[in-house]
């Protein structure tokens, strides 16, 4: 009876520990921690920055123009941070990245709490800095932070965030799924060096389109770390009365990318 063939014609790699406690002895494990908190922060400064430089200078704080320089500050800084530090941490600069590749086993149960972590203090000085530098203008223009545009319900933040994120984490699976480099095996060494460019590209360009989509209704969070850090440095209730749709909406955007990655688009041929 010949043999059965696998389904798939790549090789997953394996699934992550849960508690892989040996990182915790590897000086690679914080330099990633590095990294995160490094690129979380520039991410929350030119971000943040950004917002409250449109929202002081031009009337129409909601015009579309806005929205598309806001949008592309957002892309961006993904694009080019993801880019920066892909090799180091796997470039995630959000909880929710960190939360979905938790669950589809891509990472352990510690380097995700710890990425979490730095990711928030890393959002928390970023957004600091800004308030530093813009003064006055930080208070009047709402800090950055995420809320409930008025005329939209919770429920609407909500479904707009959850989808907002899925689309961010499923385009992270998707644009570093292994079986792209096994499909393009007649020039690997090629197609490598490429996907180390277009995978940031397309994640970032998912971040610039779900932020066209989105802002009109809580500004745009999809990153727990970036909401929760522009909430604590500006610190009125406007930003608290809300903030939960800023987790467990991302949370459950992540958790349905995942599922949806692992279980249909990785399953293999019946």
């Amino acid at each position: 009876m010949a043999s059965e063939v696998s389904a798939k014609d790549y090789q997953d790699p394996a699934p992550v520990p849960i508690f892989h406690v040996v990182e915790l002895s590897q000086w690679s494990f914080y330099r990633a921690l590095i990294a995160e908190f490094i690129a979380t922060l520039l991410f929350l400064y030119v971000t943040v920055l950004t917002v409250i430089g449109y929202k002081s200078h031009v009337r129409d704080a909601c015009g579309g123009l806005d929205h598309l320089g806001i949008a592309w500050a957002f892309g961006g800084m993904i694009f080019i941070l993801a880019y920066c530090i892909a090799d180091i941490s796997y470039g995630h600069i959000n909880p929710a990245v960190t939360f979905g590749s938790l669950l589809a086993r891509k990472v352990s149960l510690i380097r995700a709490v710890m990425y979490m972590v730095v990711q928030c203090l890393g959002a928390i000085v970023g957004a600091g800095i800004v308030q530093a530098f813009q003064m006055g203008y930080y208070e009047r223009n709402g800090g950055g932070a995420n809320m409930i545009s008025h005329g939209y319900s919770k429920g609407a933040g909500l479904g707009a965030e959850i989808i907002g994120t899925f689309v961010l984490v499923y385009t992270v699976f998707s644009a570093t799924d292994p079986k792209r480099e096994a499909k393009n095996s007649i020039a690997p060494i090629v197609y490598c060096n490429e996907l180390k460019v277009l995978a940031p590209l397309s994640i970032g360009f998912a971040v610039f389109m779900v932020h066209l989509a989105t802002i009109p209704i809580t500004g745009t969070g999809i990153n727990p770390a970036r909401s929760f850090g522009a909430a604590v440095i500006y610190n009125k209730a406007e930003a608290w009365d809300d903030h939960w749709i800023f987790w467990v909406g991302p949370f459950i955007g992540a958790t349905i990318a995942a599922l949806y990655h692992q279980f249909v688009m990785s399953a293999g041929a019946a």
